[in-house]
């Protein structure tokens, strides 16, 4: 069984329609590439149920979450805004992950301190973000979405503001944390070959419809579609 499946999605929004329906095994890591517009970020605003849809089913480790709440979504999503609060501390930061009033248990405390080692973080605790690099922000807005422990991590061009070293950097952690985690991840990206480094999978949209879906690989070096192929400039 697919840990997440999605039937026959379709959202309304004026008159702008989205339709798709895939699914991912656990573990595996899939790239969403298309034009601007397409739907990508509405995608996982869906999936995270910040969107609701019109018709189809979202259902994640066999559950139905068609219309969960957010909060009760086994999901956790990274976006291009780190969204630290400046006044706290890289702690009180990620633990916001476990608790929005910040009342931690000694289980959240480890929680943290496990989340800003696997990031790299380690010692970071009473920083402020104002001392922190870009690439360190958004490695404790990663530690965050990892102390939730939700399974599913959606990722919507979290690493665009970040300098061509800083995202490689940072798309190597995110491949760490896929296996050591054992995180399924659903990634958004403008540049479908630094997307393919983690993702071994893939779907095109245009113009809210999921016209390919594949093998990255296969999607890039070997694209059929005629749209998939004017979007990656081939000839």
């Amino acid at each position: 069984m697919p840990f997440i499946e999605l039937e026959a999605l379709c959202y309304q929004r004026e008159d702008w329609q989205l339709k798709a329906a895939f699914s991912l095994e656990r573990g595996e890591c899939l790239a969403v590439i298309g034009p601007s517009g397409a739907g990508k970020s509405t995608l996982l605003s869906l999936i995270a149920g910040f969107e609701r849809l019109i018709s189809g089913s979202i259902r994640i480790n066999g559950r139905d979450y068609t219309t969960a709440e957010p909060a009760d979504r086994p999901v956790t999503s990274l976006f291009q805004e780190h969204n630290l609060f400046a006044h706290l501390s890289v702690k009180k930061n990620v633990g916001l992950g476990r608790h929005p009033g910040l009342r931690l248990n000694q289980k959240d405390h480890l929680a943290i301190d496990q989340a800003l080692e696997a990031v790299g973080l380690s010692g970071y605790h009473h920083r402020l973000p104002e001392s922190l690099s870009g690439g360190e922000r958004q490695r404790v807005a990663l530690a965050r979405c990892l102390c939730r422990e939700h399974p599913l991590m959606l990722l919507d061009e979290p690493f665009a503001a970040l300098d061509p070293a800083l995202r490689s950097e940072m798309r190597g952690l995110i491949h760490q944390l896929i296996k050591s985690h054992d995180l399924t991840v659903i990634m958004v990206s403008h540049h479908p070959d630094e997307a393919a480094e983690i993702a071994s999978s893939g779907i095109f949209l245009h113009q809210g419809e999921l016209k390919a879906k594949g093998v990255m690989s296969d999607l890039l070096n070997n694209p059929q579609l005629p749209l998939l192929r004017a979007y990656l400039g081939v000839s």
